[in-house]
């Protein structure tokens, strides 16, 4: 079994998610199988109680688990299917280790974060590892992990240091680190500034984890003396340095990461068993992304909801529609509106705001209405079903959208109050 542990530096939402799928679908892309764990450093047990603003969408996997929508991405990305032992967060891992000890399975021992904690967490990443996530049953030969928050956060540091136990007891060659800092380039000297992955790679390796590939995260490529300015001062190759920059779709960047010879560095570093070149299944990511950027045509829908402030609040719906628009050869431009909004009460309050959501939803080709919790907001849910069916414009209603199509219906054509 090789591991592929991926961490952060610098700031949170950084892209992680992104770069740990786009690893895993050229790993998968070379004949691998390939499975995903996500570490997750907060005390809950799992995402299922999280507000839409705290960290977006809660994804529900097969086996009813509520997860980090990272884990949905893997799914889409990886074409796999995992289970709610995939999400590994600290409340789970200390609700594990103090369950064990009320048992007294520890025989009486002082139950500290060293070593029953880290030897938990090492424990449970070898033990999902194994657990086959394709259709065809068979047992993963690489894991990728992806460590959430940013290195030396104190939320973290268990995980941190069960890895740098973790390195030795999978050996060297089963064992790879991967990086993720940013490069920022302010706009008063457009120059890239490393200092900030310089700071972020030295904490790593005071923690004990050395960083096999640094992959920067910046608006444009990496220059090529920057390259050799990390490389120097952060103790890698110029070629381990990895360059991601801004791209026009998600769908460019395991191509931009072959391109830069991964699959080699992977092929050499973790002695695969996978050909130089990745098979046509990447091919079919770069027909995608070309087709993706040669779309002319635009679909606009409105999304009609209570947490649009937040894009992530509805990740599997846009990536649906993303999905959809693509299939029809077209661009997706999602009108975000908060159903408030379109209340009369908005109108009295803030004149502008009502006008302005309206002209939104009245420029839309389609409505979609997602799901949502709690009477705030409803109403105004209530109005765009009530538009859409007038003015007979394409709606799809999601959950409490579609319940509230209903209510609509029988208030408006039944007269039912």
């Amino acid at each position: 079994m090789k591991y592929i542990l991926v961490t952060g530096g610098v700031i949170s939402g950084i892209g992680k998610g992104i770069i740990a799928s786009s690893i895993g679908t050229i790993l998968k892309s070379c004949g691998l199988h390939v499975t995903s764990i996500k570490i997750d450093p907060y005390i809950n047990i799992d995402a299922g109680t999280f507000s839409p603003y705290e960290h977006g969408e809660v994804f529900v996997l097969d086996d009813g688990g509520e997860v980090d929508l990272d884990l949905g991405n893997y799914e889409r990305f990886l074409d796999i299917r995992l289970t709610k032992d995939n999400n590994l967060t600290t409340g789970k891992i200390y609700q594990y280790v103090i369950n064990k000890e009320r048992k007294g399975d520890y025989l009486g021992k002082t139950v500290q974060v060293v070593p029953h904690i880290t030897d938990a967490i090492q424990e449970w990443v070898m033990r999902q590892a194994r657990i086959p996530v394709d259709e065809d049953g068979i047992e993963p030969q690489v894991c990728v992990i992806e460590l959430g928050g940013t290195v030396g956060d104190i939320e973290s540091m268990p995980f941190i240091e069960a890895f740098r136990q973790f390195q030795f007891k999978a050996k060297r060659e089963n064992f790879c680190n991967i990086h993720v800092s940013l490069v920022p380039q302010p706009s008063s000297t457009g120059e890239q500034k490393t200092k900030p992955t310089q700071n972020s790679v030295r904490e790593l390796r005071g923690l004990g984890l050395s960083p096999d590939l640094i992959v920067c995260r910046c608006s444009t490529p990496l220059d090529t003396s920057v390259k050799e300015k990390i490389s120097m001062f952060c103790h890698v190759e110029p070629e381990q340095v990895i360059c991601v920059h801004d791209v026009s779709s998600i769908y460019r960047v395991p191509l931009l990461l072959e391109e830069q010879g991964v699959v080699d560095y992977f092929r050499h570093r973790l002695d695969l068993p996978i050909e130089r070149q990745p098979r046509r299944m990447l091919m079919k990511w770069k027909e995608m992304a070309d087709r993706y950027d040669r779309l002319l045509e635009t679909c606009s829908i409105a999304l009609v909801g209570k947490y649009t402030k937040f894009s992530d609040s509805y990740a599997s719906v846009i990536k649906a529609l993303e999905h959809s628009a693509l299939a029809i050869n077209h661009k997706l431009d999602i009108k975000y509106i908060d159903s408030a909004d379109l209340e009369p009460d908005t109108l009295q309050e803030e004149p502008v705001r009502y006008h302005e959501a309206w002209q939104k939803l009245c420029g839309a080709d389609g409505v979609l209405v997602p799901g949502g919790f709690g009477v705030r907001g409803t109403e105004g849910k209530i109005q765009a079903i009530s538009w859409a069916r007038k003015q007979k414009k394409p709606f799809l209603g999601v959950c409490l959208g579609m319940q509230l199509a209903v209510v609509e219906f029988a208030r408006s054509v039944l007269g039912w109050q």
